[in-house]
């Protein structure tokens, strides 16, 4: 839902309001910030979209400047910063100790303490831990830490998990190795390729109180992947600021957004030369040689992989330059984790089996296509957008409400007036029978009733505030910020009780509202002023929101979509003359201007205490002053944590008490979260999305590169307001996006209030397009679910990035605009507007690979390195299918719940070898823990399909159909189990080499899967 999208200056607030000037004051009770005094108060009309006004209340509005933070400047851009490198000095390493385990050491500083971002820790620990065959870990903390001192915190494992070491150790293929000239320094090699992997020699390891750095050499033009969350291209570029902590704003371009994941994977090229031994290759060498062949047909390259974790919850920054990468992190210790993979997918399950943990199986309902804006005002609207979804044939899975709902924006309630309890019967009596769902949003922020009106008694504070689940300042007073509904209090996740309430809310009001799941909403943890500035204040409450919400009076949306001065021509160069007319007549001539000079806080160093509101270390913060729209570093936990040792976790922590709390409501069900703020970790309980996006072609492309990225960080159920949220969408942006996210796994449309609706069947065009894309998603839950299923049991990816599916051709090591869902879809989406074509490579073919065309069933004729030009008109979504594949369909129905009582199909596309292999997982769809499953493993060979079927679970569908692709020597009788089909139920096609059997379902009567069979057909 849009947050800082919205975050403006006076100026946008007094397009829909006067503003009284209101007096401010600091808060007395820890400073934190400006005291809004009741001096103002607003009528605030909203708006639908025709303008008519729909409610009204008398409020207090916040001053813009309540949300100002200090003027900081990020140390990367400040030419007074001093360099850590150049003035600190290092440590030296002492009592060594080494055994087959790994290493111990005892690391001093080298010289005076520079103290040069905070106090300098004098000794240090060093533990080098080879825990497993693919695992090595490299921890350096303080010495002697102790609960007492508070000059540095330590990650509890408690909190996030460390991983252990096993009894494989001994086979791994990683090896540390250390000096300390002219300071310590250390590297890690593998043993296989003789390449050094990491590195810092002659770079010197600082460790302060709030300052962390360690530097380590790159390659030239390496690949690196990973260190989120941010909207960036797939492939890290070479000068970026990957700075890691969590900030509620709306999806800028190469800065830090919701998520904190310290994690990146690292691959690197290498061929052998004649004496066997292995070189590494710069991509940029590969590209100037192109596409090469050994001389056998295949690839000349083989890539290995690696990953880096480091198991750190603090602020951070990443820096990245052409032959090295700078790590620096606001405090915390450096504990740091290598995989050794040697391949993309054996990194990403050794990450999640290891170290954060695998992701959770997704109940099958949460596969179908969600429908969602800010501003569905009713019940009614409501279910005249399920209605409408039906009339016009488009599937629809599941409705999702945004703020709309609540009863002024307070979590669980429903507004009287709009959404009134009494409905509720009938909505969901309707939506249930339909096998239809239902997900509401729910904010992070709990609303502190107003004490001088009974009538404001908010039940779900008082049971918070009784149990004492809320974060506190740091004199023991109630930390009371601000979102939505007003001044607000935050759960302390770390309280003895938080978690315990929170799970009593939702169990409390599932009875009042039958969700089937939770949208977790502005979890960073958001706040719309800096520090505690409802303390003193809250008899203004309920209070409104320091800037104008869209859909107010005034600020209702009109943005052109992006494409309509082409799309529209004559009526674009309209609107632009008369908007110079009006531009012309309202300006004013401009007097002279003054130059000023900016001025910047720059905090230094006190020794033995932390400045945890603004750290002598400014990182590149997308909001600056890390308090700005966002509880403050100072709030309190009840162990006694301040939230900026923690505040990247909080994210996480709420997804968990989430998790927690639907399995309180469904015991044995499989929970279904989707939360905005997200660690590593953070998959094994909730799926996420991509936030604030815009209705602009660039958003589009974006979210190809992040849902990769989110498959890197273990976070599989990942999907982005589909045709955007923010701003107008049109037809052709909203088709060729409608097209696109039918293949990520989390499908949803939703948009900003005040924006032109986009539900698919607005558009004749759009709910064509989105009907022939719904055709094939829905053909392919089947595969998308096994891949899931996969996913949790194993760790491995569900959306690939073609260059981890085909790791021998590094010109793949960058294309984002184009990606594989599961190891045999290959999906070329169109990503700008006036397109009839699209460009895309045929990955694998210079390895032998072949592939097919979804819609046709044809051999593709594609050649190695290739960039094909393809047609997709609009309303075509090119999609391919791997040779080798075969693929688990069930004929679509309008809901999961029908498609999963239809017939199942298969298509088997042989390799040019005639072979294909494939696999089919079945249960029941939403148990936790199912009592029966199907597993069934596909192979054919020799002109054979032979279905290998284990397990107990009782599926009674019958096999429809089956296609074979790629039969070019012809096909003779075919059987099933020795039973020969009828010609009737055969369509041969020999020049395309497709075969299709239909109507198979008398011979597979009593289900497709009540035991092994064959089909032959030659």
């Amino acid at each position: 839902m849009a947050r800082t999208s919205f975050l403006t200056a006076a100026s946008l607030l007094s397009s829909f309001q006067t503003l009284t000037s209101a007096q401010t004051t600091s808060n007395s009770a820890d400073g934190l910030g400006p005291t809004a005094q009741p001096s103002s108060s607003v009528t605030v009309g909203i708006v639908d979209i025709s303008g008519t006004p729909t409610t009204y209340r008398s409020v207090f509005t916040i001053p813009a400047s309540a949300d100002e933070g200090a003027n900081v400047l990020p140390n990367i851009e400040d030419p007074q910063a001093a360099d850590p490198q150049d003035v600190c000095p290092g440590y030296k390493a002492s009592h060594v100790q080494e055994d087959e385990y790994g290493l111990s050491a005892i690391l001093t500083l080298a010289g005076e303490p520079c103290n040069v971002y905070g106090t300098d820790v004098e000794v240090l620990n060093l533990k080098v831990e080879y825990q497993a065959a693919n695992r090595l870990v490299i921890n350096i903390s303080p010495a002697n830490v102790d609960s007492s001192n508070s000059s540095w915190y330590i990650l509890p494992e408690e909190l996030i998990p460390r991983p252990k070491p096993d009894s494989t150790y001994g086979d791994i293929d990683l090896e540390f190795d250390w000096d300390d000239k002219p300071s310590f320094w250390f590297s890690v090699t593998r043993h296989s390729t003789g390449d050094t992997i990491f590195s810092t020699e002659n770079m010197k390891l600082i460790y302060e109180d709030q300052f962390i750095e360690f530097v380590s050499h790159l390659p030239g033009d390496y690949n690196l992947y990973g260190l989120g969350e941010r909207i960036h291209g797939l492939r890290l570029n070479h000068n970026l600021t990957a700075t890691i902590y969590a900030a509620d704003v709306g999806d800028p371009i190469d800065r830090n957004i919701y998520g904190s994941h310290p994690f990146y994977l690292d691959t690197r090229y290498f061929e052998t030369d004649s004496e066997g031994r292995k070189k590494l290759v710069k991509k940029s060498e590969i590209d100037e040689r192109g596409y090469g062949g050994n001389g056998h047909g295949g690839s000349n390259y083989e890539s290995y992989s690696h990953g880096v974790y480091l198991r750190n919850a603090h602020g951070q920054e990443v820096k990245l330059q052409p032959e090295n990468i700078t790590w620096r992190t606001l405090g915390g210790s450096i504990d740091l984790f290598f995989f050794d993979g040697p391949s993309q997918p054996e990194v990403t399950k050794q990450y999640q089996t290891s170290a954060i943990g695998l992701p959770a199986m997704q109940a099958y309902w949460s596969f179908g296509f969600h429908q969602c804006r800010w501003g569905y005002q009713n019940w009614t609207e409501l279910r005249e957008i399920i209605d409408s979804f039906k009339e016009f044939d488009i599937p629809l899975e599941t409705v999702w409400l945004d703020i709309d709902y609540m009863d002024q924006y307070r979590d669980f309630t429903l507004d009287p007036v709009t959404f009134p309890p009494s409905g509720v019967k009938d909505f969901f009596d309707y939506l249930h029978g339909n096998n239809q769902h239902f997900v509401p949003i729910v904010d992070s922020a709990i609303y502190i009733p107003n004490p001088q009106n009974a009538s404001d008694a908010y039940d779900t504070y008082t049971r918070g505030n009784a149990s004492g689940s809320f974060m506190t300042n740091p004199d023991g007073s109630q930390y009371i910020g601000a979102v939505w509904p007003g001044y607000t209090v935050f759960p302390d996740w770390m309280s003895p009780n938080g978690v315990s309430w929170w799970i009593h809310e939702m169990v409390e009001w599932y009875k009042e509202v039958p969700y089937s799941g939770f949208w977790v909403d502005m979890s960073e943890v958001s706040s719309f002023c800096v520090g505690s500035c409802g303390t003193g204040n809250v008899t203004m409450n309920p209070v409104h929101p320091p800037f104008a919400l869209p859909g107010e009076v005034g600020n209702v949306i009109y943005d052109y979509p992006e494409g309509f001065n082409i799309t529209n021509a004559t009526e674009a160069a309209s609107a632009s003359s008369a908007s110079s007319s009006q531009a012309a007549a309202t300006s004013t001539e401009a007097g002279p201007t003054s130059s000023t000079t900016t001025s910047y806080l720059r905090t230094t160093p006190t020794p033995g205490q932390r400045n945890v509101d603004h750290p002598p270390y400014v990182i590149d913060h997308v909001q600056g002053d890390l308090a700005v729209h966002a509880v403050a570093p100072n709030a309190t936990h009840a162990n006694g944590m301040q939230e900026y040792d923690v505040h990247n976790v909080w994210g996480h922590q709420i997804l968990n008490a989430t998790y927690q709390g639907l399995l309180s409501v469904f015991p044995t069900k499989r929970p279904f979260i989707i939360g905005r703020s997200t660690f590593a970790g953070s998959g094994k309980w909730a799926g996420h999305w991509g936030g604030d996006n815009a209705s602009k072609w660039y958003y589009m492309y974006f979210s190809i590169p992040q849902a990769l990225s989110f498959s890197l960080f273990g976070i599989p159920m990942f999907g982005v307001d589909t045709c955007g949220f923010n701003g107008n969408t049109d037809y052709e942006l909203c088709s060729r996006w409608m097209q696109l996210s039918a293949f990520f796994p989390f499908y949803r449309n939703h948009n900003v209030l005040s924006a032109i609706p986009q539900e698919p069947f607005r558009w004749a065009s759009v709910a064509s397009a989105t009907k022939a894309a719904m055709q094939i998603r829905y053909s392919l839950l089947p595969y998308m679910y096994t891949l899931f299923h996969e996913a949790s049991t194993t760790g491995s990816t569900v959306m690939r990035a073609l260059a981890w599916e085909f790791p021998n051709e590094p010109q793949l090591a960058g294309v984002d605009t184009q990606f594989l869902l599961g190891p045999s879809i290959l999906v070329t989406p169109v990503l700008e507007p006036q397109a009839d074509t699209v460009k895309g490579v045929f990955p694998g073919v210079i390895d032998g690979e072949c592939w097919y065309d979804w819609y046709t069933g044809e051999r593709v004729d594609a050649q190695a390195g290739v960039n094909t030009t393809i047609d997709a008109p609009l309303g075509h979504i090119p999609v391919f299918i791997r040779g080798g594949s075969v693929l688990p369909l069930q004929e679509p129905g309008y809901t999961t719940t029908e498609s999963r009582n239809n017939p199942w199909g298969l298509v088997v596309a042989l390799s040019d070898d005639g072979d294909a292999t494939g696999s089919l997982y079945v249960d029941d769809g939403i148990s936790l823990e199912p009592n029966a499953t199907l597993s069934i493993q596909f192979a054919a060979t020799d002109g054979q399909l032979k279905a290998n079927v284990t397990g107990d679970y009782a599926d009674s569908n019958a096999l429809g159909n089956v296609t074979v692709l790629g039969v070019f020597d012809g096909c003779g009788s075919i059987k099933l189990n020795g039973e020969t089909v009828d010609e009737s139920k055969v369509d041969y096609d020999g020049d395309a080499g497709v075969l299709k059997l239909t109507g198979l379902n008398d011979l597979t009567r009593g289900g497709a899967w009540k035991g092994s069979w064959t089909l032959s057909w030659q």
